[in-house]
């Protein structure tokens, strides 16, 4: 439980221009899981470490922290249940991830296909809240390795076969929707990527107001933006709390 309390403050920190907590909340999330010798809760932990690693840079400690954890569950495996399998699919996509944003084409998408297995052995309707994931998760997570590794074609169609996703979470479901306004975005679709924005917006107004990519593409289509999509990115962009 003292683990888990600390994963809900590292929700909240990473949006906080607090560094120094963020990595003390963080480390002690870690030393929780550890001493409480429960499999969930390194998973959860790790899982929020290797974010922290990735959102700083650090990739190839990221990818340590990764898998020293999956060699760590690895044993646990056979027997899990769903939640304890839903933390090891979402370690696999973590590895992924952060694979993507260092450029490895072929191990993001082995990875990507590694986590999607474990997804599909998981009940239709299973939904991890912490880590969101689940079967529905996968075609959200495909779109950001796509757009992480630049993959324009690839991005866009990976974004109109997600775009309509059922996941549980709003706020997941407002990332995802940006996820997919970066898809086309990288597609020199301005006017989808301007339309998937305003409906991240009506799902999760919160999400999108404290989200990087949102705002510099939102940003990009008030000032160089089409003539005929101005008004409607400034609208956003004055909702959103973006000074233009």
């Amino acid at each position: 439980m003292l683990a888990d309390v600390y994963n809900l403050a590292q929700f909240f920190l990473a949006y906080q221009p607090a560094a120094d907590l963020l990595w003390r909340v963080a480390e002690r999330a870690m030393t929780a899981a550890q001493e409480a010798d429960d499999p969930e809760a390194l998973g959860g932990a790790t899982w929020l470490l290797v974010e922290a690693h990735r959102d700083s840079g650090d990739f190839e400690i990221a990818e340590g922290v990764n898998q020293q954890a999956l060699d760590l569950l690895r044993p646990y495996m056979d027997d899990a249940g769903h939640r304890l399998r839903a933390r090891w699919g979402a370690l696999l996509f973590a590895y992924a991830y952060t694979a993507a944003r260092a450029g490895e084409n072929g191990m993001a998408w082995r990875l990507w296909d590694e986590a999607n297995d474990v997804a599909q052995r998981l009940p239709r309707d299973y939904y991890d809240p912490m880590t969101s994931f689940s079967r529905a998760v996968m075609g959200a997570h495909a779109v950001t390795i796509a757009v992480e590794l630049r993959q324009g074609g690839e991005s866009s169609q990976q974004a109109r076969r997600a775009a309509r996703l059922t996941i549980p979470s709003q706020p997941r479901r407002g990332r995802h929707l940006i996820e997919v306004a970066r898809a086309y975005h990288l597609n020199n679709d301005k006017r989808s990527a301007l339309g998937s924005l305003s409906e991240a917006y009506v799902v999760a107004p919160e999400t999108i107001r404290y989200n990087g990519h949102a705002r510099r593409i939102l940003l990009e289509l008030t000032t160089e933006g089409p003539r005929e999509l101005r008004r409607d990115a400034n609208d956003l962009a004055d909702r959103v709390g973006l000074l233009v």
